[in-house]
């Protein structure tokens, strides 16, 4: 089974998403079984390499591959600001 993600990359204004250009997808994850979760254990190890993965896949298809910044994650959202650029990048589970 695949898990569906909604990604939007736009502008900042004053630290804040500015809306005044914004690119929007989807991206499909599998579920976290195929990184090694087994229903009991592994749980934490098999979520880094997920969030790794859906980052790399959702970064590749802006154009961003290679760009770091800082992550913060709130819940089934992520929120990427990538250093020097005045740009937030926001994903979140459909």
């Amino acid at each position: 089974m695949m898990t569906t993600y909604e990604y939007e990359y736009t502008d900042t204004y004053g630290g804040e998403a500015n809306y005044s250009w914004v690119r929007r997808g989807k991206v499909t994850m599998p579920e976290l079984t195929h990184y090694g979760y087994d229903g009991a254990t592994n749980y934490c190890k098999a979520n880094k390499v997920f969030e790794r993965e859906l980052m790399r896949k959702v970064k590749a298809e802006l154009g961003l591959s290679g760009v770091r910044g800082v992550t913060y994650r709130h819940g089934d959202s992520v929120e990427f600001r990538p250093y020097r650029l005045c740009t937030v990048l926001f994903i979140n589970l459909l």
